[in-house]
């Protein structure tokens, strides 16, 4: 796994983001100035930048320039100083991926960190062969060029923010910011803000101002992911920002224009939620403009083969293993499951599979979290959960105990983590 580059004058700063950084699991390599980071991003490919705006030689804007110029579309994530509000909007219009105002928490900077992360690893090309992917691909591409506003249907796991990436990677907008909100996990109360901003002292909190999604999104692409989990009075607020082009930040007293393309994606029947009263049907009608429904992988099972190949070639790379490929038995296991959880679950599966292979080619016993079950009889079961128990105490062991890394690797969470060691009657300290 390529490490983080941290970039910031201030030993202390950098000291303690690395610390950070290393609880989440991630390496970090520091610098200490603009011209200093570049000379090792010339010889470390690195996952992701943070890096302050003030520094000495070489400040934060001119060595993201630079950075865009060397490395194309590597994630920057940039720090600036309080009341500098204007320094972060100048950022992200040179195409930082995110900026974060200090005074931070370093729970906030996890978090920021993290959801890039997860970005990058979404973040992927699309795999298919299944005609109607294909379909859906073409049209994908047509609609890119306009600005139309577009609505992408599926399940949980099918790859819809992947669409929604690949539709502002196809468009005019595709050297501008591609922003997105997961409207699930933000609380209400907060959500408002997290959209539109809100002015300093708004709130018992607010002690600066902070600019909203949209804002960020200004010329480029705004993914509202999951947006049937917004509350009533945000989607009249979200309607009239998409009837209007303009925001009302929070405890603001003047009306903000903004340029956003909007790309919004649900796993529910908006179109049964807005008939039955749970969401609006205008705001409904205002979305849906271009909808795109994408089929379950269960749907599409001549796409399963490609995409585990695929997955096998990724983290036999990231994993420094020399895994190839699938017996016969591995992939026929594949091709008879329903894929629940689409491709992620299936993403999962073969990271997991990775890890346990002993050899080139996968097998079905590989897939122990699973439960594949290749035996019927009792001594079968015993011995994958064996495997299986030694895979996660190695694994920790390699990790120094770390069960946040551990999980990552084993493409499990956390919780299974801890409720396999009490069930082995095991633990490493936190």
């Amino acid at each position: 796994m390529k490490p983080i580059l941290v970039v910031d004058d201030d030993p202390q700063m950098r000291d303690a983001m690395k610390e950070a950084i290393n609880r989440l699991g991630f390496k970090a390599v520091l610098a200490e100035n603009g011209l200093d980071a570049l000379a090792k991003l010339s010889i470390t490919p690195v996952a992701l930048v943070v890096t302050d705006m003030m520094m000495p030689r070489m400040d934060g804007l001119a060595f993201l320039k630079e950075v865009r110029k060397r490395v194309g579309n590597l994630p920057v994530l940039v720090i600036t100083g309080y009341g500098t509000v204007e320094n972060a909007v100048e950022a992200m219009k040179e195409g930082a991926t995110d900026y974060l105002m200090k005074p931070f928490s370093f729970d906030k900077l996890t978090k920021k960190i993290n959801a890039i992360m997860e970005a990058q690893t979404t973040d992927r090309e699309i795999i298919f062969v299944n005609p109607r992917i294909t379909r859906i691909i073409q049209i994908a591409r047509d609609i890119a060029a306009g600005d139309t506003t577009v609505l992408i249907y599926g399940e949980s796991g099918t790859g819809k923010e992947l669409i929604a990436r690949f539709i502002h990677k196809a468009s005019q907008r595709k050297d501008k910011p591609f922003v997105a909100v997961n409207c699930a996990a933000i609380p209400d109360n907060l959500m408002e803000s997290e959209l539109f901003g809100h002015e300093k002292g708004a709130f018992t909190g607010a002690s600066d101002k902070k600019l909203g999604k949209f804002e960020l999104a200004n010329e480029g692409t705004i993914l509202l992911d999951e947006i049937g989990e917004l509350s009533m009075s945000l989607q009249a607020k979200l309607l009239r920002v998409l009837q209007e082009k303009e925001i009302d930040r929070v405890g603001g007293k003047h009306t903000v224009p903004v340029d956003s393309r909007v790309i919004a994606t649900t796993n529910r029947d908006l179109f049964k939620e807005s008939s039955e009263g749970r969401f609006r049907e205008d705001l409904y009608y205002r979305l849906s403009v271009f909808p795109l429904l994408i089929p379950p992988l269960r749907e599409r099972p001549d796409d399963i083969k490609p995409l585990g190949e695929y997955f096998v070639k990724k983290y036999s790379s990231l994993l420094g293993k020399t895994v190839s490929g699938f017996t016969k038995d591995a992939m026929d296991y594949l091709e008879s499951k329903q894929w629940r959880g689409n491709i992620r679950e299936l993403e999962n599966a073969v990271h997991r599979a990775v890890l346990l292979s002993k050899g080139e080619m996968i097998n079905v016993s590989d897939f122990i979290f699973d439960d594949p079950a290749p035996s019927n009889t009792e001594s079968a079961q015993r011995g994958i959960k064996e495997m299986e128990k030694e895979l996660i105490l190695k694994t920790l062991k390699d990790v120094s105990g770390n069960k946040t890394k551990a999980a990552k690797l084993l493409g499990v969470s956390v919780r299974t983590i801890r409720n396999k060691l009490n069930e082995y009657g095991k633990d490493f300290p936190d």
